[in-house]
């Protein structure tokens, strides 16, 4: 009679159900952390949409203080839109989405995120959610509030019409929830922004806060990236519950046929040498296979040597932009990226990006800040748990001249920036919170942070050099001018220009500009001298107004708005001078020779190019 009681009192829980009593394994566990989440989920829609769709992102983010602890939150973007049918599902259907089954990188992929935040705020306020989507610039767009019915998981829409929005295109969806809105914090909304403005530098994003200040984060490049193709399953790191399913799915009508058709890398040979290593014959049909006969046909798969899977399903913010995001953001002095060469784990493709900024405005004297991304989404919490920070802190930061005690993050006035993009994000938990430390994503980070400790040396060592070497011209700046002053009144002859001979002294290039002047005609000289220890190369420009002419055959004059610029590819070697002449007739824009392909460090009398 127990039994039947307790038989009575089972029964099946929609997924909607299980979430609302288990919202904190979502990232709802906090009011602060909340807040961040529903924003997170919203613009993270927004950018897939708008690069899905192939367009220039412009998400705006506006919350406001409804009372002490509840907000609206508006998010609304310029994407293509959502068509009618599919916003009560997209929004109001928890594990409703296009990308689960899909294998390329994404920022969503369970379906769960945005309706997620439609549950939350639901739930804390009992208020609906408001989506507003334009999808043709000629039709209005159309307003749905909807709720989800949590015991069905199913949306149910409270009202639908049609209005006149001013975007051509878009969506826009409004939350009213319970939540903290934080400033001075790291897990903050504007950080979250601020981090997604990083990795995303042709997204223009911006906050409207509850006190009424304006955020913006401008697009500092047009280049829209690139969308991931979706690619079949890799054999290799297959498992037996999904190879069970596509066999049973599969239009396929033999084996040899879904193994080239449903996999990537398997061509007529790798499908005649898995099957080889099997009893299975090469026409059954799929959907015949016993237990006993797809555990074989794993077996097949890890012995067989297959080529890594297709990268173009991965989307790289690239290094190049790694780098002006942080000098953008940071106003650092020196900054390197590297973007690693793609690899696998478990089947699943993946590639790590790193980027280093020193110095500029950040402080020596604290922990070098580490900015975490998986599939450029911002990782702001759980730090301490993450592969990523763990890989930074396991690096013998000494060797690469920076302060460190053993396995903590070293301090310097740096910033780390860490991504990592895969087709399956190995994250430690439903809230996607940390990377999980699998070995050969770990690897690959711990080189590229190598890789770019590498570079940091050399500019500090570098760094370090100059500052002596500026130390030592300083003092032959205030000496040898005096000393040559006396000289010149002892000996009664005129006084000599000293800068040639601290360039001598030190082991610089020295550029020296000479110039008559004679019935408004200009005779120029350049001297250059190279009193480094090696050969060099580089540019020198001088910028005309007027006419010029030059008897170097060398020199190259190209005229543009009225002016003139001339350019000279010199190679010098070691303690080698040449001579550089021309005539104007007008004047010599520039006031010192400007020079490119060389450190400035090594540069006297002559400006490093900055245009």
């Amino acid at each position: 009679m127990i039994a039947e009681e307790f038989a009575k009192k089972q029964k099946e829980i929609s997924i909607a159900e299980f979430f609302e009593k288990n919202k904190h394994i979502l990232g709802y566990s906090n009011p602060a952390k909340s807040l961040i989440t529903c924003v997170k989920e919203a613009v993270d829609n927004s950018l897939d949409a708008c690069e899905d769709a192939g367009i220039l992102p412009d998400i705006m983010v506006k919350i406001t203080r409804v009372e002490k602890s509840r907000f609206k939150v508006v998010v609304e973007d310029n994407g293509p839109g959502i068509v009618r049918d599919q916003i009560p599902k997209i929004f109001g259907k928890l594990l409703y989405g296009s990308r689960f089954h899909s294998i390329r990188q994404s920022r969503g992929q369970q379906g769960i995120g945005v309706s997620g935040a439609v549950l939350y705020a639901q739930l804390t306020t009992g208020k609906p959610t408001i989506i507003l989507s334009k999808t043709d610039p000629d039709k209005k767009a159309v307003r749905v509030e909807l709720f989800i019915d949590t015991r069905r998981n199913e949306p149910e829409i409270v009202s639908e019409e049609e209005v006149e929005w001013f975007r051509a295109r878009g969506t826009r969806i409004e939350l009213e929830l319970e939540g903290a809105y934080v400033k001075e914090r790291k897990q903050s909304v504007l950080e979250y922004l601020t981090e997604t403005a990083i990795v995303n530098p042709h997204a223009k994003i911006t906050l409207i806060d509850p006190d009424g200040e304006i955020f913006e984060f401008e697009r500092i490049t047009e280049e829209i990236p690139e969308t991931p193709k979706e690619i079949p399953p890799h054999p290799h790191g297959i498992e037996m519950g999904t190879l069970m399913w596509m066999l049973k799915t599969t239009k396929s009508s033999t084996l040899k046929a879904f193994l080239k058709t449903e996999f990537v890398r398997v061509g007529d040979k790798k499908a005649d040498e898995v099957l080889k290593k099997t009893n299975i014959q090469p026409t059954k049909k799929p959907q015949s296979l016993n237990r006993d006969e797809i555990a074989e046909l794993i077996d097949a798969f890890k012995n067989t040597d297959f080529l890594p899977p297709p990268t173009d399903c991965l989307s790289p913010i690239g290094d190049k932009n790694i780098m002006r995001s942080l000098i953008n953001k940071y106003k650092v002095e020196w900054a390197y990226a590297v973007t690693r060469k793609p690899k696998v784990f478990s089947g699943n493709p993946f590639l790590v990006e790193v980027g280093i900024g020193y110095g500029g405005e950040l402080r020596g004297d604290e922990k070098v800040r580490v900015i975490r991304f998986a599939n450029k989404i911002p990782l702001l919490y759980s730090q301490g748990g993450c592969a990523l920070t763990k890989a930074v802190e396991n690096v013998n930061w000494k060797s690469y001249g920076l302060s460190q005690s053993k396995n903590e993050l070293p301090t310097a006035p740096a910033v780390f920036l860490i991504h990592v993009a895969s087709t399956n994000i190995p994250y430690t938990s439903e809230s996607k919170e940390a990377v999980t430390v699998i070995p050969e994503i770990y690897e690959e980070i711990r080189l590229a942070l190598q890789e770019v400790g590498r570079k940091l040396k050399e500019y500090i060592d570098r760094k370090e050099r100059y500052k002596k070497k500026k130390s030592k011209e300083d003092v032959l700046n205030k000496i040898l001018p005096l000393l040559a002053k006396k000289v010149a009144e002892v000996l009664e002859r005129d006084e000599i220009d000293v800068s040639k001979v601290i360039s001598r002294i030190i082991g610089n290039i020295h550029i020296q500009r000479d110039v008559t002047e004679k019935d408004g005609v200009i005779e120029a000289e350049l001297k250059v001298s190279n009193y480094t220890r090696a050969k060099k190369e580089f540019k020198i420009y001088e910028i005309i107004a007027g006419s010029v002419e030059a008897d170097d055959n060398e020199v190259k004059i190209t005229e543009s708005g009225g002016h003139s610029t001339m350019l000279w590819n010199i190679k010098l070697n070691a303690n080698e001078t040449r001579s550089l002449k021309y005539t104007v007739k007008g004047r010599i824009i520039n006031k010192k020779p400007y020079v490119d392909g060389v450190d400035e460090s090594l540069i006297d009398g002559a400006e490093l190019m900055s245009f």
